[in-house]
């Protein structure tokens, strides 16, 4: 690998959304506006956010998933059979009520503005998920390209919920089904139309594996009936793995992260990746786009028996803080992995989005572009000692 492409600075996907572009979304899922007219205002968004990353020097852009109420209930406009539920409208459906408003104010979960992709008949394409995401997008950069969707077990988990769903398929597994071949089909749709990275987002997994039960995700609401954590990690591998057998030529990865709704650290989840890694590593794909930047994930010697066996995102930027962290520390973070990893496995991004729903920024514009500068900054220091 050349040394103008070690350590390529990218984002994990979502950008704070303006007001302006808030205010259309809300019109739009009000059905005061047409989903054309919506996006002809999405569209000066995108185009800020790409200028943005690219004056932070960001290497693998997206779009900030502009388009997007967040970054898994928008399949709701390109796929028939799914309804845009508020979580404080699922609570009418919750097995115990009282404990799910309780979990929702300890997790400083704003329910009434975050909406749940929910299936109530049989989901079926009407056009692609994120095919007039990135042909915009390439039509406004020269820079590579990643493309977020949510992975299969993010999909069926958060689209699954019993009273609502369990009507038509009647478990989990019979909904994954049809989820996986939507994504298999997306992928190929992406690649032909010239996408650099494809990235699955499973956020969930972490709560499977360090959940208690005072901390449920709010995204899954089906996850409190789960099984055991083992179960649920080997159902989250072969779903991915069906989604990517036989499926090359793109770039792949999967996003884990602790929670990235909140500001307060002690409302997220915690613990270092030993649980996780031996299940992601058998994943078909790949980097492993992990938040790595905050003592919530651990220590680093975790990695020590997994090494080069994927290439890593590596989170070195907290999204939800105003401090910008300095180049030097994070190229000091970065020496600390490459005891584990080669130089040309190792891409640099914050831990996770900058907005990753709608009516809830994690950060300013002004935060995530000086965040990123440093990024960048580490980056040619890095190049300049490894190459």
């Amino acid at each position: 690998m050349s040394n103008r492409n070690l350590f390529p600075v990218t984002v994990v996907g979502s950008w704070a959304r303006p007001s302006y572009l808030i205010k259309a979304l809300r019109s739009r899922q009000a059905g005061e506006i047409s989903f054309k007219d919506f996006n002809d205002v999405a569209d000066k968004a995108v185009l800020e956010a790409l200028d943005l990353q690219e004056q932070a020097g960001v290497d693998l852009l997206t779009d900030g998933e502009q388009r997007r109420d967040n970054f898994y209930s928008f399949v709701v406009e390109k796929l028939s059979g799914m309804k845009l539920t508020k979580v404080s409208e699922l609570m009418d459906y919750a097995k115990d009520r009282a404990r799910f408003e309780e979990v929702l104010r300890a997790l400083d979960v704003p329910a009434f503005a975050i909406k749940s992709p929910i299936a109530i008949d049989k989901i079926q394409v009407q056009e692609p998920l994120a095919l007039d995401e990135l042909s915009f997008a390439k039509k406004h950069t020269n820079r590579d390209i990643k493309v977020t969707l949510p992975g299969p077990y993010m999909l069926t988990r958060a689209s699954w919920f019993e009273g609502l769903t369990d009507k038509v398929y009647p478990e989990p597994e019979d909904l994954a089904k049809d989820v996986v071949k939507i994504l298999r089909d997306e992928f190929e749709i992406l690649k032909n139309a010239g996408v650099d990275f494809i990235q699955w987002d499973e956020p969930t997994l972490s709560q499977v594996a360090f959940g208690e039960e005072t901390k449920e995700t709010f995204m899954c609401a089906a996850l409190p009936n789960r099984r055991d954590p083992s179960e649920e990690l080997e159902f989250a591998v072969r779903l991915m793995n069906e989604t990517m057998s036989g499926l090359t030529g793109v770039k792949t990865g999967v996003h884990i992260c602790r929670g990235n709704w909140s500001r307060r650290e002690d409302v997220l989840l915690e613990g270092n990746y030993g649980p996780l890694l031996p299940y992601l590593v058998e994943m078909n794909v790949d980097q492993l786009v992990l938040e790595c930047a905050t003592p919530r994930a651990g220590d680093l010697d975790v990695f020590k028996e997994y090494g080069n066996e994927k290439e890593i995102g590596f989170g070195v930027v907290n999204p939800r803080t105003d401090e910008v962290e300095s180049p030097q520390q994070i190229v000091s973070r970065v020496e600390e992995l490459l005891k584990y990893f080669d130089p040309d496995k190792i891409y640099l991004n914050p831990d996770c989005g900058f907005g990753t729903f709608a009516e809830r920024n994690i950060n300013t514009n002004e935060v995530a572009v000086n965040k990123l500068k440093s990024v960048s900054a580490a980056a040619d220091i890095l190049r300049s000692k490894y190459s």
